[in-house]
C-alpha cells in the first residue's frame, strides 16, 4: 500500500479539547480521522483488572457518549472521519444502534468508521446483560443484524442472542452498503473475526505484535474466498516513530491513529503538531 493514513484518538471529556474543536485543529492539520471510545460506566466494585495495569485512568470514568461528541465533530468538519474506537456492541440494543449509526453516517455525509470490540471489563458488560464468556457471539449476531437492518428494506435476523422477524429501519447509512466496520481484539481470534464478518481489523498498536499477523489476516481472507486487499488493518493507538510508521505503511496497512491526553487545547495541540511532524517525515 503506497498510501497510509493518519488519525487521532482521544477520550473526550468534560476537562479535555471540546470534540469539536479538536476535530477542527485535526482536520486543518491534515489528519483524516478522529475517533472516541466508549464505556457507558465503571462498576465501582472494579473486579476486572485494567489491561494496562495499576490504576484504571480518570478518562475512562469520564468520557461523553461517543456518537453525542462524533456528531458535535462533524457539524464542525467537513471531510475528517469519525470513528467509533471501539463501540461496546455487547452493551447496546442492535436495532437502536442501526439506527444511531446510520443517522451519523447520513448526517455527516457518509464519515462514520465503525470499530467495534467485546469489551474487558466483565462487571460493566454484565450490568447490560452480556455475559462475559458469550460476549463474541453476542457482537458477531448484533453486527450481523445490523448489517441486515443496513442493506435491506426488510431486515430480519434469527440467532441466539438477536431474533427478530422482518422490520422496517430508514435512514439507512450513506456509505455503500454501509460504514466499514473494523474489529478491535488481539491475534489470532481477531483475525478470523475480521474475516468472517468484518471490514478489516484495529489491533492496538502499543501492545499488539501487528506486524507478524498481517500475513495471517491475508492468509485467513483468502482461505474464506475473501478478497486479501478488502480487509483494512488499522493500527489503533500507535506511537509517533517514523520507522514503525514507515514499516507499518510498507506492509500494507492503511491507517494508524495517535493516542491523546484527556486534556486541555493548550497540552493538546502541540502534541498534534508533532503527530504532524512525523506524518511529514514519513511521507518526505
Amino acid at each position: 500500500r503506497e498510501h497510509m493514513d493518519y488519525g487521532i484518538n482521544i477520550f473526550p471529556t468534560e476537562y479535555s479539547i471540546e470534540p469539536a474543536e479538536l476535530a477542527r485543529q485535526a482536520e486543518d492539520r491534515g489528519f483524516s480521522s478522529l475517533w472516541f471510545p466508549e464505556h457507558t460506566h465503571i462498576p465501582v466494585s472494579r473486579l476486572s483488572p485494567y489491561p494496562g495495569g495499576g490504576d484504571l485512568p480518570r478518562p475512562y470514568y469520564d468520557s461523553y457518549d461517543p456518537f453525542v461528541a462524533l456528531a458535535m465533530a462533524a457539524e464542525a468538519t467537513t471531510t475528517i472521519k469519525l470513528g467509533l474506537g471501539v463501540c461496546l456492541v455487547v452493551e447496546r440494543d442492535p436495532i437502536a444502534l442501526a439506527k444511531t449509526v446510520a443517522s451519523l453516517d447520513r448526517l455527516s455525509g457518509g464519515r462514520v468508521l465503525f470499530g467495534v470490540g467485546g469489551g474487558w471489563n466483565a462487571e460493566e458488560m454484565a450490568n447490560h446483560g452480556t455475559e462475559f464468556g458469550r460476549r463474541w457471539k453476542v457482537l458477531r449476531e448484533r453486527v450481523e443484524a445490523m448489517k441486515e437492518i443496513w442493506t435491506k428494506d426488510e431486515a430480519e435476523y434469527h440467532g441466539e442472542f438477536v431474533d427478530f422477524g422482518p422490520v422496517f429501519s430508514w435512514p439507512k447509512p450513506l456509505q455503500s452498503p454501509h460504514p466499514p466496520v473494523y474489529i478491535g481484539g488481539a491475534a489470532p481470534w481477531a483475525l478470523r473475526r475480521a474475516v468472517r464478518y468484518c471490514d478489516g481489523w484495529m489491533p492496538i498498536g502499543v501492545r499488539d505484535e501487528i506486524l507478524t499477523h498481517i500475513p495471517e489476516l491475508r492468509k485467513a481472507a483468502r482461505d474464506a474466498g475473501r478478497d486479501p486487499d478488502s480487509l483494512e488493518v488499522v493500527v489503533y493507538w500507535a506511537d509517533g516513530d517514523t520507522d514503525t510508521l514507515r514499516a507499518y505503511r510498507d506492509a500494507g496497512v492503511s491507517q494508524v491513529t495517535f493516542g491523546l491526553p484527556s486534556e486541555g487545547a493548550d497540552k493538546v495541540l502541540p502534541m498534534l503538531d508533532r503527530y504532524a511532524e512525523a506524518v511529514a517525515g514519513v511521507s518526505g
